[in-house]
C-alpha cells in the first residue's frame, strides 16, 4: 500500500498546525480511513512516552490518539528539547544521542534526514493517508537549506499541501501572501490551499479579501476556522502564559521555569493555576507546585535570582502544600549531584532543603510508562516517567510513599510521575489539601478531540480537500 499524504504548514509559528493536524486525522479515522500523523523534528519540551518506553512529542501522542492508532516513534523521529538559548539535546527515534546533540545545527541535516525519509515512507507504505504537521515556517529562508520538517517533507512524501495563517493575530492575508512569494516554484506547485485560522467575528466581513489573494497566487482558501475553546496538549505553551486564575485569593501558583517541560500535565487545574516569575505572585496562592524541568540545575539557578526559592521555601515553612514534579523534586531535594556532567560541571550543588533526598544524574535516561500505589492515599496511579535523576532518602523525616517515585515530607511532597494531577482522584486529594474545590473536570480527550474534528470540518471546503488527497 502507497498512502497519500496531507500536510499542514503555518505562515508562523501558533499558527494552529498541532490542532489541524489532530482535527484532520479524527476526520479521516471517522470517515474509515487508516490515518497516522507526522512531524518530522520538534523542537519542545513537552515529550511523552510510547507503550515501548520511547520519547515522542506530545503533539504526535495526541495526535495518534486522534487517529486512533498506537503512538509511533517513526510519527517523530526527531525531537529537540532546548536545554538552553543555543543547546539542545537531540531525540533520534525515542531515544537521546549525546553526538547528535553536540553537533552544530547545519552540520545534523545529513545524519538526520535519511531516518526521516525511513519514518516517512514506512508510515506510507502501512497507512492509507499520512497527515503531515510542518514547523515554524516555510518561509525561514535562512533555514532552508537544513530543512528537514516542511518543503524537503512535503516534496518526499508528494504532499498536498495546507498553509494556514492566524488570523486572530492580525495580518493575515499579507501573512499568507508573503509566505507563498518567499517560495520557489517548486515548492509553490505543493501548495494546493490557504486556511484562515482562530477566526472571530462575522465571516462575511472577510470578503473580498480571499477571492483577492486567490487572484494574487492561484491558490484557493478552502477554510475559515473559528477560534476553539477545546484545550489540548500542544507542542508548547504559549497560550497557557495568558490564562489567567478564576479566582486570585484561591489558586496553585506553578513556577514559570525558564525550562519548563510537559506543561500540559497540569490542564486539570484549569482557573486555579497561575503561573509565578515572582514572589509577589505567590501571595494569596494555596499551594504550590514546581514542575519538570529540562535543565534542573540552571532552572534552580534562576529560582534563588528571581526571589522564588526564598519565597517557596517561606511558604512551605507556613504549612502551604508543595508539590515538586521531576525536575522540581530534584530542588527540593537536599542536593544534586551530576559526576557526569550531564547538566553542569560543578559536580553538585545545593538543593532547597524541603525534602531529605538526594539526587545523583545518571547517563542513561530513564523513559517509560508508571504504575503506582500511593501509601498515602491508598490510590493506583498512573502517568509517564522521563529524568536523568535517581533520588534516594537522606533523613528520617521524609516518607516514601511509591519505592524511588514519591515521597512526602510534612506539607512537601515530591514525584518523578509526569501525569501525577491527571489522575482525579490524586488531583482531589491535592486540592483538598489546599483547603480547594476540584474545578470541573475535563472531558476525556477522545471527547476533545471529537469536539475539535466537528468544528473543524465545518470551517473547510471538506469535499475539496478530500480531492486534494485522491479519496
Amino acid at each position: 500500500m502507497t498512502g497519500r499524504a496531507l500536510m499542514v504548514q503555518g505562515c508562523t509559528s501558533h499558527a494552529g498546525k498541532s490542532y489541524l493536524t489532530a482535527a484532520l486525522c479524527r476526520i479521516l479515522a471517522d470517515e474509515g480511513v487508516r490515518v497516522a500523523p507526522f512531524k518530522a523534528q520538534n523542537m519542545s519540551n513537552n515529550a511523552g512516552v510510547t507503550l515501548q518506553g520511547l520519547e515522542m512529542g506530545r503533539a504526535q501522542l495526541v495526535q495518534a490518539a486522534a487517529a486512533r492508532v498506537i503512538p509511533d516513534v517513526r510519527m517523530n523521529p526527531v525531537l529537540l528539547k532546548p536545554e538552553a538559548d543555543t543547546r539542545s539535546q537531540v531525540v533520534l527515534l525515542g531515544c537521546a544521542e549525546p553526538e547528535l546533540s553536540n553537533l552544530p545545527w547545519r552540520e545534523r541535516k545529513p545524519r538526520l534526514w535519511p531516518h526521516v525519509q525511513t519514518a516517512l515512507h514506512s508510515l506510507l507504505a502501512e497507512y492509507e493517508v499520512v497527515v503531515i504537521e510542518g514547523a515554524g515556517s516555510p518561509a525561514e529562508v535562512n533555514l532552508r537549506s537544513a530543512d528537514i520538517v516542511n518543503m524537503s517533507v512535503a516534496h518526499e512524501a508528494g504532499a498536498a499541501v495546507l498553509l494556514a495563517a492566524d488570523i486572530d493575530r492580525g495580518g493575515a492575508f499579507a501573512h499568507l501572501l508573503g509566505t507563498w512569494q518567499c517560495l520557489d516554484a517548486a515548492d509553490r506547485a505543493r501548495l494546493r490551499g490557504f486556511i484562515l485560522n482562530k477566526f472571530r467575528g462575522d465571516a462575511a466581513l472577510l470578503h473580498p479579501a480571499p477571492a483577492w489573494l486567490e487572484a494574487q497566487t492561484g491558490v484557493p482558501v478552502v477554510g475559515t476556522v473559528p477560534m476553539l475553546n477545546v484545550p489540548l496538549p500542544e507542542e508548547d505553551g504559549v497560550a497557557v502564559w495568558e490564562a489567567q486564575p478564576g479566582d486570585a485569593e484561591g489558586f496553585v501558583a506553578i513556577a514559570r521555569l525558564p525550562r519548563l517541560s510537559n506543561l500540559d500535565e497540569f490542564a486539570p487545574l484549569g482557573e486555579l493555576t497561575q503561573w509565578v516569575t515572582t514572589p509577589a505572585g505567590l501571595r494569596g496562592a494555596r499551594a504550590i507546585i514546581l514542575p519538570g524541568s529540562k535543565s534542573t540545575v540552571a532552572d534552580l539557578d534562576w529560582l534563588r535570582s528571581s526571589g522564588l526559592a526564598g519565597a517557596i521555601m517561606r511558604a512551605a515553612q507556613a504549612g502551604v502544600p508543595v508539590l515538586g514534579i521531576c525536575g522540581g523534586l530534584q530542588m527540593l531535594g537536599r542536593d544534586i549531584h551530576d559526576p557526569g556532567g550531564v547538566e553542569t560541571d560543578s559536580g553538585a550543588v545545593t538543593g532547597l532543603g524541603l525534602l531529605d533526598l538526594s539526587c545523583e544524574f545518571a547517563a542513561e535516561k530513564t523513559t517509560r510508562l508508571t504504575e503506582l500505589s500511593d501509601a498515602e492515599t491508598g490510590l493506583r496511579l498512573s502517568g509517564y516517567e522521563i529524568h536523568h535523576g535517581q533520588t534516594r532518602l537522606t533523613g528520617a523525616a521524609v516518607r516514601e510513599l511509591a519505592p524511588g517515585l514519591l515521597w512526602r515530607q510534612g506539607n512537601v511532597r515530591g514525584t518523578y510521575l509526569h501525569g501525577l494531577l491527571e489522575n482525579p482522584a490524586y488531583l482531589e486529594r491535592f486540592l483538598g489539601w489546599a483547603g480547594l474545590n476540584a474545578p470541573a473536570s475535563l472531558e476525556s480527550l477522545d471527547a476533545r478531540l471529537d469536539a475539535v474534528a466537528a468544528q473543524v470540518k465545518a470551517g473547510l471546503d471538506w469535499p475539496r480537500i478530500r480531492e486534494m488527497v485522491g479519496l
